[in-house]
């Protein structure tokens, strides 16, 4: 519904407080006149974007994770727990109550309580601003941005990540690979699986901590790791008795040569990464669109690093170049190029656009992972 719907559905003494909020001067006995003072205030241009570019970061936080939910309407819980995410400063603070942030949004006629039996304990955020707040946040982001020239040289995996699944899934066929006690593969093995994949790694750092982004992060380079975990929770390998095999459904792939479908594996990778970065699916959104076209990743980072929540030693600046930027290009959805004039420059693909833009993961729907094999976490 929109917002003139909703409007029409609450009760006077929501409507007083949301006009109170805009400064309506109006007859606040008369339910008509408070409805349209209010749509004519909220529907001036000034009004709307001003709010918008005045929230606190906190708000724009919260916002962020909304608008991009196609779903109607949240409960009380969920929104809760989204506020809080939208806190990155835990301050000692006793006061600090994150409902007050529901209230604010209350009263401004951005959330609004549903009116059936089955929806008065549920929130619904109106469509129409739902619209109008990305197409704000979108013209105040892109005054951040700073647009580049094709660079003279760019990396676009396209679909490299599929081929090296099905590379992965034919090495595990043609060789029998005992792993160790942990259940990882010998370093010799590893070497001749990472040698046939089309993008290139080195053996993953022996670093303090390695964790938070797959079960197999802590021992296998960052796109290989993934590659392994995507095979092991689709179920086309198994570990069974330290040795590392296709399963049933794995055979069957290699032996009608059936490759994986790109939106899966994106899919996949969202449900992966979001127990470290819980708003990466509009993240992504963003990316795809203030990057439609080249634009620098510096002005990037400038743009979409407030929205981030850094990660044990992961600044919010690497949660975003290696954990999503660098990820998004090896699945496909993203181009990283070199210019001598720009530096370091980003494009969303038309692939990355289509795949994104035909996608959704529910917040709940995550890939949870062992505690055991969280290595480094304390």
């Amino acid at each position: 519904m929109n917002l003139a719907d909703m409007l029409s559905y609450a009760d006077i003494q929501d409507l007083s407080r949301i006009a109170h909020t805009y400064n309506c001067e109006c007859n606040g006995h008369s339910k008509n006149e408070l409805i349209q003072s209010i749509l004519t205030t909220v529907n001036r241009k000034e009004v709307f974007e001003r709010q918008v570019t005045d929230m606190p970061i906190e708000d724009v936080r919260f916002l962020n994770s909304l608008i991009f939910d196609p779903r109607g309407s949240f409960s009380l819980e969920e929104l809760i727990a989204r506020v809080q995410q939208s806190r990155f400063i835990k301050e000692e603070d006793e006061e600090w109550n994150p409902r007050d942030m529901i209230l604010r949004f209350k009263q401004r006629g951005w959330l609004f309580n549903g009116y059936s039996q089955q929806t008065r304990y549920l929130f619904q955020v109106p469509a129409d601003l739902k619209r109008r707040f990305g197409d704000a946040l979108t013209k105040q982001f892109q005054r951040r941005l700073v647009a580049a020239k094709e660079p003279e040289v760019y990396r676009d995996e396209q679909k490299l990540i599929v081929d090296d699944i099905a590379h992965f899934l034919q090495y595990v066929h043609q060789n029998e690979a005992v792993l160790t006690a942990d259940n990882t593969m010998y370093k010799r093995q590893l070497l001749q699986v990472l040698d046939r994949l089309s993008v290139k790694e080195e053996p993953a750092p022996k670093t303090a901590w390695r964790f938070g982004y797959g079960r197999m992060f802590k021992d296998y380079p960052n796109r290989f790791s993934f590659i392994y975990d995507y095979c092991y929770y689709t179920e086309l390998i198994t570990e069974h008795h330290q040795v590392l095999a296709l399963s049933d459904k794995g055979r069957e792939r290699v032996t009608h040569a059936t490759k994986e479908d790109l939106v899966q594996v994106y899919r996949f990778w969202l449900r992966l990464y979001k127990n470290a970065i819980p708003n990466l699916q509009s993240l992504v959104h963003w990316l795809d669109k203030i990057a439609k076209s080249w634009v620098t990743l510096e002005s990037v980072k400038e743009t979409l690093v407030p929205l981030i929540r850094p990660f044990y030693y992961d600044t919010p600046e690497s949660v975003l170049e290696q954990r999503i930027v660098r990820m998004m290009m090896h699945l496909g959805l993203l181009r990283i190029g070199e210019s001598d004039e720009f530096g370091t420059v980003v494009q969303v693909t038309k692939l990355g656009n289509g795949v994104i833009q035909g996608s959704y993961v529910a917040d709940e729907d995550k890939i949870t992972i062992p505690f055991e094999n969280r290595s480094g976490e304390a």
